[in-house]
């Protein structure tokens, strides 16, 4: 008889996760999972540091207490970094550079193939036309589009979406829906955090609510 196959570890695992800034508790103790194929919305109101979660998840904040596993591995913030990919609030690109030149950088910082065609990119996300265009004369939807372009050229397989349907049209919130059903279909996961009408995407979405923490 063949020895049974064992479990896949789940792609994130947080346990005992908490956070603090300046002394004053944030979030925590969370314990969650998410599996392949999986996306998880963080609920919560103002404070409960939804932004924060997603911070400390894409290794730009340090954790308090608690640990992460990627693929069942504890992992440091360095490897958080390079096994997710993260959108934020803030654009993540320069300015001063134009669409096209911001991709280049990004798909350099990325180490994603010289030969993939960056023009085809922005078409992808609405912004055909917009190749010479600095960042700095985009609206704040086209460059929420150019973030978007961004994250399809990282292979991490956690997104990190913080709000990723704000300053978008209606066709700008069906493009992020197909993104994270696509990203879902190839095996990756998703965690983000959605405000207004828009709540989630249209697959199937677990929820995590987070509370201010209190101090004992």
């Amino acid at each position: 008889m063949n020895a049974p196959t064992p479990a896949a570890e789940p792609l994130l695992q947080a346990r005992g996760l908490c956070f603090s800034r300046n002394e004053e508790p944030v979030f925590g103790p969370l314990d969650f999972e998410l599996e392949p194929g999986q996306a998880l919305l963080v609920l919560g109101g103002n404070g409960a540091g939804k932004t924060a979660l997603l911070r400390v998840l894409a290794g730009l904040l340090a954790a308090g207490e608690g640990e992460v596993r990627l693929a069942g591995r504890v992992v440091d913030r360095d490897h958080l970094a390079r096994g997710s990919a993260y959108l934020g609030h803030l654009p993540g690109h320069k300015a001063e550079l134009s669409t096209l030149e911001n991709l280049e950088f990004a798909r350099a910082l990325a180490g994603a193939p010289a030969s993939l065609d960056l023009a085809d990119a922005l078409a992808g996300v609405g912004l055909a036309g917009y190749e010479d265009t600095p960042a700095r004369r985009l609206s704040a939807g086209q460059n929420k589009r150019l973030g978007l372009a961004r994250l399809r050229l990282q292979s991490a397989p956690l997104w990190l979406l913080d709000e990723p349907y704000a300053n978008l049209d209606l066709d700008g919130i069906a493009l992020v829906n197909r993104l994270i059903q696509g990203h879902l279909a190839e095996g990756g996961a998703v965690l983000l955090t959605t405000h207004g009408a828009y709540a989630a995407p249209p697959v199937p979405v677990r929820t995590l609510e987070l509370a201010p923490r209190r101090r004992p």
